[in-house]
């Protein structure tokens, strides 16, 4: 390990438990609204709006559907169980409760700052305007991060509106991104298969992102290769990018076990652009092989500016807390790596300076420091 902070003296420091991950503050920035609904309400919701589409009605097995198709190895695939959480997600109503939901959800696995994205183009089929579905999700937020509140948890979210890239509405979603700016909308987002679909299809959003001092992030380097990636940079001037796990492809690794990054990748590390992996969807969409091979174990030795988020909770049957389960499983991290894996995300979320910083030095940082004080001076949790 790289990391050689002790926690007692002569001691080597110590993956922590699961109840320790769940209580650690945690940042998400790559979480689909209609890919992390609960199967209760997926069930109660389809009764309501008389959908008939789902495979069945039982919200256990419901669950186990969503994440056996989810697991199929393709992209394409995986996409199309969105159909049926976006059939149950057309009124005001269901929009406020999936939100809510959302945030309470995220709120205790100890989520303490999130942006979750949603395509607004996909929720207009029952009469809803674009600024009805925005405001709608914005009241279904507020209404979750209440509820934490009298739970006694803390969180904040902040929504991206996302345009669907095999679409010609771009430029639409982009205008209402910043019409709805400070106003619970944090940023834009492309979204959809990658192959054929270049991000350079939707250049005039993304000036006109540029032009008003917008923040977006595109999603590149999944399905496809680092084509994708350069394009998302070099031309449209993503300032994240989701998932970006093909960087890979621009590192060497040679047999006497040093490392070779290429000019795409040295960008990438030197301009300490973030990455918004999700290994576990990565998994599912072939992206990767395993935990333990996934590239995120080589990017955080290389100092990228790596994140952990969820991409879809419902499909993958995942969670914060359980991303990062997996990633102590396999490469053995420490509360010092999950920390460090939050503050990457908390410096690059869509937040004004002093409140990213607010959000580290009062709530991260004492966090995670007194998790690690249960094991200096002998806490519950061992």
């Amino acid at each position: 390990m790289e990391n050689e902070t002790v926690t007692r003296a002569g001691t080597a420091p110590r993956t922590p438990t699961a109840d320790q991950i769940r209580r650690a503050p945690k940042v998400l920035l790559h979480d689909h609204l209609d890919g992390g609904l609960r199967p209760q309400t997926i069930v109660e919701l389809a009764a309501a709006c008389g959908y008939e589409g789902l495979p069945t009605t039982d919200p256990v097995e419901l669950g186990e559907w969503f994440r056996e198709a989810a697991d199929s190895g393709s992209l394409e695939r995986y996409l199309e169980t969105f159909a049926h959480t976006c059939a149950v997600m057309q009124t005001r109503e269901a929009l406020i409760r999936v939100a809510a939901d959302c945030a309470e959800d995220l709120a205790a696995d100890g989520v303490v700052y999130a942006e979750v994205r949603y395509a607004p183009e996909q929720h207009l089929e029952a009469g809803l305007t674009l600024e009805q579905v925005v405001e709608a999700v914005n009241e279904g937020f507020r209404e979750g991060e209440r509820r934490a509140r009298e739970a006694g948890n803390r969180i904040r979210v902040g929504a991206l509106l996302t345009a669907m890239r095999h679409a010609a509405r771009s430029l639409e979603i982009a205008e209402l991104a910043n019409r709805y700016r400070d106003r619970g909308v944090s940023g834009f987002d492309i979204a959809g298969a990658e192959a054929g679909y270049p991000p350079t299809r939707h250049l005039d959003a993304f000036e006109y992102l540029k032009r008003e001092n917008n923040h977006f992030t595109i999603h590149a380097g999944e399905a496809f290769g680092l084509p994708s990636i350069w394009q998302a940079l070099q031309w449209c001037g993503a300032d994240r990018l989701g998932h970006g796990v093909r960087i890979i492809d621009d590192i060497e690794t040679r047999p006497d076990g040093s490392v070779r990054l290429g000019r795409l990748a040295a960008y990438v590390r030197d301009k300490r652009v973030p990455l918004e992996m999700c290994p576990t969807s990565n998994l599912q969409t072939a992206a990767a092989d395993s935990y333990a091979e996934h590239p995120i174990g080589l990017l955080r030795r290389l100092h990228f500016r790596v994140t952990v988020n969820t991409d879809n909770r419902l499909m993958s049957g995942t969670s914060m807390s359980r991303e990062f389960e997996h990633l102590v499983e396999a490469f053995g991290y420490t509360l010092d790596d999950l920390q460090w894996f939050t503050l990457n995300a908390m410096k690059s979320a869509f937040l004004p300076f002093d409140e990213r910083l607010a959000m580290i030095n009062d709530v991260i940082k004492p966090g995670y420091a007194e998790l690690k004080a249960e094991w200096l001076f002998g806490g519950a949790a061992s």
